[in-house]
């Protein structure tokens, strides 16, 4: 884990996402962008992509494959699906952020958990209307970070949602190697501990 040299009263620009809502905005290359988890425990699924084009946009298989590892944190590389260098993470107080667990939708809410889970809001519902609203359709929103959120990997390849490793205070930092938009939908999903049974706000902040 690093710490951030930044100073966030410093910041150009800070938002406060609401719990289970969506936010995106391009940052531009060499801007600092923070994502900071407010409560504690509260995942934030993120998509990025290179802003003009969202044809090229954050590949979880390249980023895996380039860095050799599942989890990201300082010093990992966020490569497109096109081998270029997104951003990568230069500070980090929580210490793993997952990269294989994708984002809740209606449809998995209903296999995993219920059918009566079908109507609830999910990360998937948020990422079509953020799309949308960037000119782009449901052919673009691909694999997704989930920061701050803890999926075990076990060694036969199955995957667990767990209690998450962040709390109040602690936030992920990176910097943009070019022009990128990032696309938030912070969780609302309820059925598993991803957000600690209760999901919170985050902010984002850019320098």
């Amino acid at each position: 884990m690093k710490e951030s040299d930044q100073n966030i009263e410093s910041a150009g620009y800070r938002s406060v996402i609401g719990a289970g809502d969506y936010w995106w905005k391009e940052i531009k290359a060499g801007e600092i962008f923070r994502i900071h988890d407010l409560e504690g425990n509260q995942a934030a699924d993120t998509l990025f992509y290179r802003a003009g084009e969202l044809s090229e946009r954050y590949s979880a298989s390249d980023t895996i494959r380039k860095q050799g590892g599942l989890y990201l944190t300082t010093g990992s590389k966020l490569i497109s699906n096109r081998g270029n260098v997104l951003l990568e993470i230069i500070a980090d107080t929580c210490g793993r952020h997952d990269t294989v667990g994708g984002a809740c939708s209606r449809e998995s809410n209903t296999m995993r958990y219920a059918l009566d889970k079908e109507p609830m809001h999910a990360c998937r519902d948020s990422f079509i209307r953020g799309v949308q609203e960037m000119g782009g359709g449901i052919v673009d929103i691909t694999c997704n970070i989930n920061f701050f959120m803890n999926v075990p990997v076990t060694p036969a390849g199955e995957l667990s949602f767990a209690d998450g490793f962040s709390a109040p205070g602690r936030y992920v930092e990176m910097r943009a190697e070019m022009d990128v938009i990032a696309l938030i939908s912070n969780c609302p999903q309820l059925n598993n501990p991803c957000n600690g049974w209760n999901p919170t706000p985050v902010e984002v902040l850019v320098w």
